[in-house]
């Protein structure tokens, strides 16, 4: 598995990783309560920033390519982590999660999410080291997702059809009504789930389902399972701050889907012609970027029509 990161160094990142995690839930979150505008901006901000410090950090340990590699991967997952924060918006409000408990959802959301990224990672790693024709079926993968993504104009959500909330009220007994942060009550010496924990669980299964095209995209950028973790790991970590800033903006981002879908052919399109074709990734990053801003600002240009009007 190609990893420019030795074992320590992938020691100490994991343990930076669990720091961050553990001061943001036990210090800077231990009260639940609803998140503001102004707190959900400070934190984008401030995990922003320790991405971009992380970046100096590969690009000064392992050179320049390394450091466009990562920011790479990690502006790629961070707008795709736009179509991620608008179906959390669908599940929640579906669930009619307390507002002072949805950051607590997030988080045991996205702990799972460090996890389940991680075996996706070593195995996509392992499996690309061993078989090299898989890079072409990923690019097609993600020019098919890209495709189906214009087609389609808009993230389309029904939590009733999650095959995870059928097994979890088939299988698992639950409560009708949330008790405060809490995802296991006992009554009668029975232990009975929550919502709360139904409400995790969807998080869980539809994280992965976005990871499938996340985890492909940023391996057509790199081959290096570190930058590809790490980068990975960054932008997940700025999810929870960017939803809280976001829930209530994101309708209004109508041609953002345009963006997230041509990025998406774009890298599988390089994918496919990597035999053939070296794209410098530099030259990558700034197209994704270019993309990106313009579909934000052609939204911001020309703002969805009100309710019940027409759609482009």
């Amino acid at each position: 598995m190609q990893s420019i990161g030795s074992p320590l160094e992938w020691g100490l990142f994991l343990l930076l990783i669990l720091a961050l995690l553990a001061v943001d839930l036990g210090i800077l979150h231990r009260r639940q309560r609803r998140i503001g505008m102004a707190e959900a901006a400070v934190g984008t901000v401030v995990w922003t920033l320790l991405a971009l410090a992380f970046n100096l950090w590969i690009a000064r340990a392992f050179g320049s390519r390394a450091g466009i590699e990562f920011l790479t991967g990690y502006v790629v997952e961070r707008s795709l982590s736009f179509d991620n924060i608008f179906v959390f918006v669908v599940l929640l409000e579906y669930f009619a999660v307390p507002p002072q408990h949805q950051h607590r959802v997030l988080f045991w959301g996205i702990l799972g999410a460090l996890v389940s990224r991680g075996i996706f990672i070593a195995l996509g790693a392992a499996l690309l080291a061993r078989f090299e024709w898989l890079i072409l079926l990923m690019g097609a993968f993600l020019v098919y997702t890209g495709i189906r993504v214009l087609r389609q104009k808009e993230t389309r959500v029904d939590p009733q059809k999650n095959p995870v909330l059928r097994l979890f009220q088939r299988f698992v007994p639950l409560t009708s009504e949330y008790h405060g942060k809490r995802f296991f009550v006992r009554r009668d010496g029975r232990l009975l789930a929550t919502p709360l924990l139904l409400v995790l669980a969807v998080v869980e299964a539809t994280d992965i389902v976005f990871a499938v095209d996340s985890i492909p995209a940023v391996f057509g950028v790199t081959r290096d399972s570190f930058i590809v973790f790490t980068s990975n790991i960054f932008a997940i970590l700025g999810l929870r701050a960017l939803y809280f800033l976001l829930a209530g903006l994101m309708r209004e981002f109508r041609y953002l889907s345009y963006g997230l879908g041509l990025v998406l052919a774009f890298v599988g399109v390089k994918m496919l012609l990597h035999r053939w074709i070296e794209i410098p990734t530099g030259l990558s990053l700034g197209l994704i970027l270019a993309v990106l801003a313009i579909a934000v600002a052609a939204s911001l240009l020309h703002p969805a029509p009100p309710s019940g009007g027409a759609k482009p």
